[in-house]
């Protein structure tokens, strides 16, 4: 009796659900989802050949690596935590003044510990982890709205960095130090550390939601909370280690930028990276309500928007039309979200 419940089980739920798993960490759960990918690749297409049709040298490896170091690393990485947060049901929008906070933070710990390299970037890691910290406790025991909370904590960290910084670069001396040197210009496997960093933060992010009970609960958290806390989900604790992972990778991003720029500054290039960042999850197919999203869309998306700030840099377009583009392409993600789910838009009758 026993046997004959047990066998049939064994087989054929579980392959269902695997594949159920992959295809949602992916990205790639629906039939909308994955046109939404192929849109997004297809893009990219166009995008390439049009920029190189008027600048053959859009494509060359000089030119490529200049975006990846000067747009597609910072993005990358923002973007994919972005991503984490958005499908447990949050929001962290004060990203882009965390990466400029660890950055100037480092760079007073190097200037003040005479250029110890090692300080520097533990110390900035240690902030990083600190802003995760607090906008998790404003979430989860203040009761503060993650939009909110985030808004808030986005002033403070860009006002910090600004005091700390007296509003302009800060430290100087970084090309002389081996652990900095590396990560600006050295390589693992044969990749640019940089390129590396971004390469496993992306693997450790697919395998942790695709492979895991963690990434299982993370979707149920921001799918259906309620349903998760009665599973004995604890929703406090995975929300606070989030957003730890947040502020951890951004202050890797901030280390990246200390390393690339030589200097630590609150603004520049972490200027609207948190609008970007937004922007990568969305077009990626992340839902802003929670509980969906995948990796592989918002690799799409990094590459995308990469492409699109380089290619407008390339045409020489002024840069303001970048911000236009970004934001055209936030609201249209958005409004693809709402026509996949097949919502009535408020005020407009059926």
């Amino acid at each position: 009796m026993t046997s004959t419940q047990t066998e049939p089980s064994t087989g054929s739920p579980e392959a269902p659900d695997r594949r159920s798993s992959v295809a949602r960490a992916l990205g790639v759960l629906t039939r909308a989802d994955r046109v939404q990918n192929l849109i997004l690749l297809a893009v990219i297409i166009l995008i390439a050949a049009f920029v190189t049709s008027r600048q053959p040298a859009f494509l060359t490896w000089n030119n490529l690596s200049v975006a990846v170091t000067g747009t597609i690393i910072l993005l990358g990485l923002t973007g994919l935590v972005q991503l984490l947060v958005i499908i447990v049901g949050g929001l962290d929008i004060s990203v882009g003044s965390t990466v400029g906070l660890t950055s100037v933070v480092g760079a007073l710990i190097w200037t003040h510990t005479g250029q110890n390299g090692a300080l520097a970037v533990l110390g900035a890691l240690a902030v990083g982890l600190l802003c995760g910290l607090i906008n998790g406790v404003l979430i989860i025991y203040g009761r503060v709205n993650p939009f909110i909370a985030t808004l808030a904590t986005l002033a403070a960290f860009k006002g910090i960095g600004q005091v700390l910084s007296n509003g302009g670069a800060i430290g100087s001396g970084f090309s002389s130090n081996a652990i900095f040197i590396f990560i600006q210009r050295g390589s693992v496997l044969g990749l640019p550390t940089q390129l590396f960093v971004l390469v496993l933060v992306a693997l450790a992010l697919a395998f942790l939601l695709l492979f895991t009970d963690i990434g299982r609960n993370l979707y149920a958290i921001g799918g259906n909370p309620t349903a998760a806390r009665l599973a004995g989900v604890n929703i406090n604790r995975y929300v606070l280690a989030v957003y730890l992972v947040v502020g951890f990778v951004a202050a890797i991003a901030g280390v990246i930028l200390m390393a690339r720029q030589g200097f630590g500054q609150q603004t520049g290039s972490v200027d609207g990276l948190e609008l970007k960042a937004v922007t990568v999850a969305a077009l990626g197919g992340a839902s802003l309500r929670g509980g969906r999203g995948g990796v592989l869309g918002a690799v799409l998306a990094i590459v995308l928007l990469g492409f699109l700030e380089n290619g407008m840099n390339v045409l020489n377009i002024n840069t303001f039309w970048q911000n236009v583009a970004q934001g055209t392409l936030l609201v249209a993600a958005v409004i693809a979200q709402q026509r996949r789910r097949k919502e009535r838009p408020i005020g407009i009758p059926d």
